[in-house]
């Protein structure tokens, strides 16, 4: 386990628009997210929250029409993609391969126990904690193709053949196919009452 110094954790956090109750909600909602991703040294946690409600403090006050939750959620996962991207070193891949990848790999590496100062720091990303979360993306398979499949006829084999050419004189007269049913009734009969004696 690396041992980091504790994050210092900045000033108090004094929104200017929204109210209280909103904001609270906010931290609930982003607490909640970081112990799913099994954030749960509680100094590193409180850093993490606040600098993501500053964030989300900042785009409220120029649009105090949304909701502070909504935009806590969104500036958590806009540092954490952007994170995850950093770190596996893949800026160009779109949001969702980014979000997969960069959660299976923190799990894979079990990076919030190793390294529990590590998850979304910036500045300080041990690198034995990058090297284990590159280690740990999945890597897809080749692109799928697309290839062309002609039909051919099934070969079934003579006795199959047989079986059919039967079936199909059967079907055309109908007194045989009577017929041979009633000695399938009668064989079958016969055998339950001959097993039975």
């Amino acid at each position: 386990m690396t041992d980091l110094p504790p994050p210092k954790l900045t000033g108090a956090f004094r929104p200017k628009t929204g109210t209280m109750e909103a904001w609270n909600a906010a931290y609930v909602r982003v607490e909640d997210y970081l112990r799913a991703h099994r954030i749960h040294n509680r100094l590193h946690q409180s850093r993490l929250i606040q600098q993501i409600l500053e964030r989300a403090a900042r785009r409220h006050e120029a649009d105090p029409s949304r909701e502070p939750t909504t935009l806590a959620a969104e500036e958590t996962e806009a540092m954490i993609d952007l994170w995850f991207a950093e770190v596996l070193g893949v800026r160009d891949q779109p949001h969702e391969r980014i979000a997969i990848d960069g959660r299976v790999a923190l799990l894979l590496c079990d990076g919030p126990q190793k390294w529990p100062y590590a998850f979304l720091d910036e500045k300080q990303i041990p690198e034995d904690f990058a090297k284990a979360m590159r280690t740990g993306v999945i890597e897809a398979g080749p692109d799928m193709t697309v290839s062309s499949m002609v039909p051919r006829p099934i070969d079934l084999g003579l006795i199959t053949e047989a079986a059919g050419e039967t079936l199909e004189q059967i079907e055309r007269w109908p007194i045989v196919r009577a017929l041979l049913l009633w000695l399938l009734f009668a064989a079958v009969l016969g055998g339950i009452f001959y097993a039975t004696r």
